[in-house]
């Protein structure tokens, strides 16, 4: 098994895209136009981020200032964890009152990355949902659809693999998911997992759809394949989770879900990759 930091290498390269921004009810706020660029230096021992952000001009004839962040890193921290095909999640730790929460999700597919922030305010409510769409520097790829939940009806199969963040062995376990649309227009799902099944409805509003039967929980359809699923409310007490989609052809998907106790402890960090096979 490789370890942490080879699996991070995975991302180096250039990345260039753009920061899109999303209301509560699934619309576009701003779209940032974005260079990535992670480069490894002293044998592969360091790597410096340098993000740059290109913001529109407010009157449309001044240049704005370009917002740049630069970071390097020697290590990796405990809030990150990566898996071997540089797929990965970092965000809070511990769930702490009256302080924002969140985590950002990253997925890879050959000259593609696309990466998902979900950012909750001090009282738990969802605060902002950025999607990060970036492709590889000279190279030509196609940017899949807005994600439809035509798109994800049938029956996909899959593995998942799971982290720790004490980085205890990893578990692997195979996932079923069907996904249809009833007589009222509602989607019911029934996802199985570790020898368990789950079922549900969610009632589909444009592009969120919201679970029923007392669940706080909403799934945002997003541009390029992408899709969040956030929690209405973080809180102590109740275990959470965060998610994030990608639809990365007609017959594959990939899922990440970052899980929390009833501590608000960060648990584990979940790949599932999934193909539809009817």
């Amino acid at each position: 098994m490789r370890s942490q930091w080879e699996n991070f290498l995975k991302n180096l390269g250039e990345w260039q895209g753009s920061f899109t921004q999303f209301s509560n009810q699934g619309e576009i706020v701003k779209d940032t136009p974005s260079i990535l660029q992670l480069e490894a230096s002293d044998d592969n021992k360091t790597v410096c981020l340098t993000l740059r952000r290109f913001p529109p001009s407010p009157d449309g004839i001044t240049k704005p200032p370009v917002d740049e962040l630069v970071r390097e890193f020697k290590s990796l921290g405990r809030e990150i964890l990566f898996f071997e095909n540089g797929a990965f999640s970092q965000g809070t730790i511990q769930l702490a009152p009256f302080a924002k929460s969140g985590a950002e999700f990253g997925f890879m597919a050959e000259n593609r990355r696309l990466r998902l922030v979900e950012m909750f305010d001090p009282e738990g409510n969802l605060d902002q949902l950025t999607l990060i769409r970036e492709t590889r520097a000279n190279t030509d790829t196609v940017e899949r659809p807005p994600l439809s939940v035509e798109a994800l009806l049938g029956t996909w199969t899959g593995e998942a693999i799971t982290l720790y963040p004490d980085l205890r062995p990893p578990d692997t376990f195979s996932t079923q998911m069907n996904l249809q649309l009833d007589d009222t227009r509602k989607l019911t799902q029934s996802l199985t997992f570790a020898n368990q099944t789950i079922s549900s409805t969610a009632t589909i509003n444009g592009s969120i759809l919201q679970f029923d039967g007392g669940s706080n929980i909403k799934v945002y359809l997003l541009p390029d394949g992408a899709s969040a699923t956030v929690p209405q409310q973080v809180k102590l007490r109740q275990p959470f989770f965060f998610e994030a989609g990608w639809v990365v052809n007609p017959n594959e998907r990939q899922r990440l879900i970052r899980r929390y106790n009833d501590k608000g402890e960060w648990e584990s960090l979940t790949l599932v990759t999934e193909r539809k096979i009817r």
